[in-house]
């Protein structure tokens, strides 16, 4: 259980590579918050229908209902005053009122969860979640398992050659690597085995 302050608001971010556990974190934390009877409302990016379209869905299949948005200032269009505990998956893929919204949530007394990655597929800063780490009180990296070498991974690593900041997708697309493992030019940059006029 994390500390708060005595009003309750709050901001907790979970962040790390894929393959870590940020979702499946999220959810238990929220799982907690529901059997403490408080009142949980949570959030995902409707760009994001890997598993489920309306669901929080961790890589190990768990699950927990989500509403859609398109904008992080939908969520404050939606919000239930009721609400004590917000729930963000996907942190990475709103837009920059991410930061607005969480603190003027935590503001208004509430405990808001966020999980998201921090670094995209070439290891730069992704989106508004530093920002977020900065102002946040409570911040957990998570780490996976690196596809190469089986050391602890904090990198994604993009195995298609798309280039685009964003490309939605799980397995069949990254995988986890290590920071000596780690290839942020991803599989165009690699040199060819052999040069065509050798071949």
């Amino acid at each position: 259980m994390h500390p708060r302050a005595p009003w309750g608001g709050w901001i907790e971010v979970v962040t790390g590579s894929m393959f870590s556990g940020k979702s499946e974190e999220l959810i238990r934390r929220l799982r907690r918050a529901i059997i403490a009877r408080q009142r949980v409302q949570v959030f995902k990016p409707a760009i994001d229908e890997r598993y489920a379209a309306t669901q929080v869905v961790s890589h190990s299949r768990w699950r927990l209902e989500a509403e859609r948005v398109v904008r992080a200032s939908e969520m404050l269009e939606r919000m239930d005053p009721r609400t004590e505990v917000v729930g963000i998956d996907e942190g990475q893929f709103f837009d920059e009122e991410l930061v607005r919204v969480a603190n003027h949530l935590a503001d208004l007394g509430k405990r808001v969860i966020v999980a998201g990655l921090d670094m995209d597929f070439r290891g730069k800063a992704f989106g508004p979640m530093p920002e977020l780490m900065a102002v946040a009180e409570d911040v957990e990296k998570m780490h996976a398992i690196c596809a190469r070498c089986g050391a602890a991974a904090s990198y994604t690593q993009r195995l298609s050659q798309a280039q685009e900041q964003v490309v939605v997708g799980a397995a069949d697309i990254y995988e986890a690597r290590c920071r000596r493992c780690f290839d942020p030019g991803g599989p165009s940059a690699q040199p060819e085995l052999f040069p065509p006029e050798e071949i």
